[in-house]
């Protein structure tokens, strides 16, 4: 079985190591590098400015704990991006030598699909290889979606990819849109020392996630000093001099030195072939696929971000293994029906399953049990007391419908609740299993405790 991998994204890497995991002779094109978006312009990178900002943020506050250090702290933006570097840096060296360990060939250039199943790679010095595969694989990725209001110079204003290469820290900054991608760059600029300012057309940020968790986010944004303008409609974006206007619908005018622009993704579909192939798509321009990721073209698949669905790197590596066993002949569907997410703000947010809101509108009965980490012995050792866990069990049943976390290592403890969730459990067996003392994720077992008003560390519900 030959195998044409068109990306080597979180998708189409983990595609090609699985299919080779299964006997498949493949061929992986990429016209940029290793990793695609998530491991060069988008999770890694910014992880690592998130985990250079935390630092900064604890050495200010070492004081709190009992040590004193003389001088001044100081943010060296250049060495700052410098560790960034190497950290993707390895991270790429260590996606080619998994290539190598596998037998998967690399080629490097711009990959297009000719009818029926025939790759013309063009390469970055202006050759061409063809490549005849028994079937192809599409794992593009997406780009920061641009908008002609709001149009990249990659200097005043900025997609998420430039701000990862920023030379200075911008005293002042606007962000348009507070999403996942503008609330994480919000708190990564704010430790920095930037002035930040969100405009956000919803009524509040991060609308995917659960109203309650999202309130209390806007409340840590405001004790940031990171201010948050919701509702409002930037109509224009336009560099003045030194600095850009931001025009609001009300007439409104905001200046900044640099303006952020995270308001969606656009998908990588262009030169293709996907037209004369004759490949379905959807109404936003996405890859229509079926549940073993494949196109109405029997042996054409796509995976990841260009088929739609959730855009979240480790759904595209699910998706890669998924296509993975079916293009080798043995049948898988995806499944989407857990699947984890984590926002990296300050605190971090986790969650899986139903929002509240999506129980109530699906007409559900619900229990929900609530534990802020400020009652946690571990949370006041390590200083970090704000947010809490949320449960929603179902009332009948008590299986687990979702797990909401904002707090310290949120992005880690929501995989309790995602495997309760997988194996179908309740409430009561979270709530009866014991946790280690002290830990934060005690503060999942008592939030499951108070589902049924349990918790041993609340007080007394009155009725």
């Amino acid at each position: 079985m030959k195998i044409a991998i068109i990306g080597s994204g979180p998708g189409g890497y983990v595609c090609a190591l699985k299919s080779a995991h299964l006997g498949a002779e493949i061929f992986i094109i990429e016209d940029k590098e290793v990793g695609g978006t998530c491991l060069n312009w988008g999770c890694i990178p910014t992880k690592a400015l998130t985990a250079s900002a935390e630092m900064l943020h604890k050495a200010r506050h070492l004081e709190d704990f009992g040590i004193e250090l003389k001088g001044e702290i100081i943010a060296n933006l250049s060495k700052i991006m410098e560790r960034k570097d190497k950290v993707v840096s390895t991270m790429v060296k260590g996606i080619r030598s998994l290539f190598k360990s596998y037998g998967v060939n690399l080629i490097e250039g711009r990959g297009s699909i000719k009818p029926p199943k025939e790759v013309i790679v063009t390469k970055r010095d202006g050759s061409q290889e063809s490549i005849i595969a028994d079937k192809i694989v599409i794992a593009t990725g997406s780009r920061p979606a641009e908008i002609p209001p709001f149009q990249f110079d990659s200097k005043f204003i900025l997609s998420s990819t430039d701000a990862l290469s920023i030379k200075e820290i911008p005293k002042k900054l606007i962000i348009i849109g507070a999403g996942v991608i503008g609330c994480e760059f919000a708190c990564i600029f704010r430790e920095l020392g930037s002035e930040v300012t969100m405009l956000e057309l919803m009524p509040r940020p991060i609308m995917t996630e659960d109203a309650e968790i999202a309130e209390i986010l806007e409340r840590e944004l405001k004790k940031k000093k990171i201010k948050l303008m919701t509702n409002v409609k930037v109509t224009k974006a336009s560099v003045d001099g030194d600095e850009v206007i931001v025009k609001l619908e009300d007439g409104k005018e905001l200046r900044a030195d640099k303006v952020l622009v995270s308001i969606g993704r656009s998908y990588n579909v262009e030169g293709l072939g996907l037209e004369e192939l004759g490949i379905e798509r959807g109404p936003k321009g996405n890859i229509k696929v079926n549940s073993k990721m494949q196109t109405n073209v029997e042996e054409i698949y796509a995976i990841g971000d260009v088929t739609g669905g959730i855009l979240l790197a480790h759904v595209a590596s699910k998706e890669g293994i998924i296509a993975a066993y079916n293009l080798c002949g043995i049948e898988r569907q995806m499944d989407y029906t857990v699947v984890p997410s984590a926002i990296f703000t300050s605190p971090e947010i986790g969650s899986v399953g139903l929002r509240e809101h999506q129980c109530i509108e699906k007409g559900l009965n619900i229990k929900i049990g609530r534990f802020q980490f400020r009652a946690l012995g571990k949370a006041h050792a390590i200083g970090e007391i704000s947010g809490m866990v949320k449960i929603i069990a179902d009332s009948y049943t008590d299986k687990v419908l979702g797990v909401h976390i904002i707090g310290p290592n949120a992005s880690d403890l929501v995989h309790e609740g995602a495997l309760a969730m997988e194996k179908n459990l309740t409430s009561k067996d979270l709530a009866n299993m014991i946790h280690a003392h002290p830990t934060l994720s005690e503060a999942i077992m008592e939030s499951a405790e108070d589902v049924h008003s349990e918790s041993i560390h609340l007080p007394r519900k009155t009725l």
